[in-house]
């Protein structure tokens, strides 16, 4: 095989670098509908399109793991609406000294 001139070596490490591009594109796709498909089945219609979006990028931005972490150590939504208060049987919250 006759060696490659450099403008034809050029060439033929673009073209493999168009092909490689093209390659990653089809992964990345591939792994978003598959990421898509996840979020079919959750109940994300409970926010807001921005929210969700907002959520997202910055869970994304954040690092997925960390993100994960700091969202897990927080209280659910209706955890967080109605606070557990002990009360004893007369109604007075338990940490009272009455």
């Amino acid at each position: 095989m006759p060696k490659l001139s450099e403008r034809e070596r050029l060439a033929e490490l673009e073209a493999r670098q168009r092909r490689a591009a093209e390659e990653v594109e089809t992964a990345r796709r591939a792994l978003r509908g598959k990421y898509a498909d996840i979020i079919r089945d959750l109940r994300v219609e409970a926010m807001s399109e921005r929210v969700f979006k907002d959520l997202l990028t910055e869970a994304i931005r954040v690092g997925g793991e960390v993100s994960f972490a700091a969202l897990k150590a927080m209280p659910t939504a209706s955890e967080a609406k109605h606070p557990l208060i002990k009360s004893s049987a007369k109604g007075v919250p338990a940490a009272s000294t009455v």
